[in-house]
């Protein structure tokens, strides 16, 4: 085997140095953004900003049971919870009248039933943000349970003069079998690419399970007014219009996480995926190209290099350029995975990345298409 390729070989030289750019785009995505996460130091700033958590909730008995003490038991002076039940059929205004005389910080607000209304999770926030005590407000779901009652502290303590928006993560609880896994898998790469793209100054999108914003900030951005005809948007679409100027920062503290149950069957995770790509035609190109381009490349990387391989223009340079890739991808994803507690996925980090690389066009092709009006 060669050092180098043999450049008087157009193809063999084309091959090589088209594998050379894949594998530099590949190693630019793990430093310049991922590498971001993998090495994020989370400060320890606090404020006793007043704080109103709002959560949109249709037909969440159970949920709302289960997870609205985790909320309102929160170690913080002052905050309110803001439950807007929104068209329910369940026996979701019983629970919340019964929390409401055990927490009297806890707000509630009944929109009734109306055949003219859509189910969509827009015009709730809007009337619980509308309602909202406080000028600091943090959104997240009915089915979310912090994992620790520090939670609203830390979140309110990445406010400040300038971060008008806080960006969390919300990772789903662990299950067994390939569903569960996958499920986690994707929810793992978005959210190392929106907190990592986030970092560099190119802010896409939040998860409404857990993020945070001002209340004069959605208002000055005229809420969710250019998007409210589709039910997805409330999160990502916001996001985009909302920051400016780097008025945002992230969390990703233990402490802060909030989990939520994954779906248990593959046709109701499909279903859910297929409204949450309803929002992406919207997108910037810029920022579509952005998302395809390590997907994309890591393909590319190593079909290229079996190329090489089986055309035996195989060189020593090329080889060096692989394993360098493999133990940073191995390192900086390994250590990404550790912070967005996915811990048992790392040994096993070099397939996972290739499969999702794979599954993630396919997921997104094959969805079924929602008319953007479902939701619960």
């Amino acid at each position: 085997m060669e050092f180098f390729p043999d450049f008087t070989s157009l193809t063999e030289s084309f091959a090589s140095i088209f594998f050379w750019s894949m594998a530099f785009t590949q190693l630019f995505w793990l430093i310049f953004f991922y590498a971001r996460i993998a090495f994020h130091k989370e400060g320890t700033r606090y404020e006793n900003f007043p704080i109103s958590v709002i959560i949109a909730a249709r037909n969440e008995e159970d949920n709302l049971f289960e997870n609205l003490p985790y909320l309102l038991e929160q170690d913080y002076p002052n905050f309110e919870v803001i439950v807007v039940n929104h068209q329910s059929v369940d026996g979701t205004k019983f629970i919340l009248n019964a929390y409401q005389k055990k927490y009297p910080h806890l707000s509630i607000i009944n929109i009734e039933k109306e055949k003219h209304l859509n189910y969509g999770k827009k015009l709730p926030l809007t009337i619980g943000i509308k309602g909202a005590k406080h000028e600091h407000l943090i959104m997240t779901d009915a089915d979310c349970k912090p994992a620790s009652d520090q939670w609203i502290r830390i979140v309110a303590g990445k406010f400040s003069d300038k971060n008008k928006i806080v960006l969390g993560y919300a990772p789903y609880l662990k299950r067994q079998g390939l569903l569960n896994k996958t499920i986690r898998l994707d929810t793992t790469f978005i959210g190392l690419n929106y907190l990592s793209y986030a970092k560099a100054g190119l802010p896409y999108m939040g998860v409404g399970r857990n993020m945070a914003y001002t209340k004069s900030l959605f208002f000055e951005n005229k809420g969710f007014k250019s998007h409210y005809s589709i039910s997805s948007g409330d999160d990502d679409l916001f996001i985009q219009e909302a920051i400016k100027k780097r008025n945002y920062t992230i969390t990703i503290s233990p402490e802060t996480f909030c989990y939520s149950a994954p779906k248990e069957t593959w046709k109701e995770w499909l279903k859910q995926k297929s409204r949450h790509f309803t929002t992406a035609p919207r997108y910037p190109l810029f920022k579509r190209l952005l998302l395809g381009i390590y997907p994309l490349t890591l393909l590319f990387f190593y079909i290229s290099f079996v190329t090489l391989v089986v055309n035996t223009w195989l060189n020593w340079v090329s080889l060096i350029v692989l394993v360098l890739v493999l133990i940073l991808k191995w390192v900086i994803l390994g250590l990404s995975f550790k912070k967005l507690d996915q811990k048992e996925m790392i040994s096993g980090i070099l397939l996972w990345d290739l499969f999702y690389a794979i599954f993630a066009p396919i997921l997104y092709y094959t969805s079924e298409e929602l008319n953007g009006k479902t939701w619960k």
